[in-house]
């Protein structure tokens, strides 16, 4: 029935929020296998140096790959009970990370993941005077790995790589990795 729900609710124009999910899971195992093993990437990206800098941090501190691939296939589980519709006819998910968690706790046993899943829009909210609090969270280069495969699996939507809202969103994270990798490295 909720995988159903993800089916049958756009995530936005043409793609459903269960496709989304897969893309991004697609994303993040293209990258990882590329770190891991150095398979070819079978998608398009923009890889930032620190990736490469910091691959054994970041490979070490993943959680086993059916965790990963359960989080980012069900990361959105919850958009279609939370979607609201304003008066423009745009889309809105309010709270849809905590209701994820809520309704993936429901249905799987798996408490890495509905972590990962309530934490999933930190990285993409993260402001440079919240790093100290986002890297206190054990997942989170899970989430910043993550959060640049799902910026990468979205980049279709925003009109491409070469697309302002992809350049404005990879920045983002960009900046923000370089404080939360320097403040792990110095804490450990």
């Amino acid at each position: 029935l909720v995988i159903d729900a993800m089916k049958n609710c756009e995530q936005t124009k043409g793609l459903s929020v269960l496709d989304h999910g897969i893309s991004v899971k697609n994303y993040l195992f293209d990258l990882i296998n590329h770190l891991r093993n150095g398979d070819t990437l079978k998608y398009e990206w923009v890889l930032p140096d620190w990736l490469y800098t910091n691959k054994d941090l970041i490979l070490s501190s993943l959680p086993d790959d059916s965790t990963l691939d359960l989080y980012t296939t069900y990361h959105d589980i919850g958009k279609p009970f939370c979607l609201t519709i304003d008066s423009d006819g745009k889309r809105h998910f309010p709270n849809h990370a905590e209701v994820s968690y809520t309704i993936f706790k429901q249905i799987f046993n798996n408490d890495v993941a509905a972590e990962l899943i309530r934490h999933d829009m930190d990285i993409h909210l993260l402001k440079s005077d919240g790093v100290d609090d986002f890297c206190k969270n054990p997942f989170s280069l899970t989430l910043l790995l993550t959060g640049l495969a799902e910026v990468h699996s979205n980049a279709q939507i925003f009109g491409g790589l070469d697309s302002t809202s992809f350049k404005i969103k990879n920045k983002s994270i960009n900046q923000r990795s370089k404080q939360i990798l320097n403040k792990i490295k110095n804490n450990k």
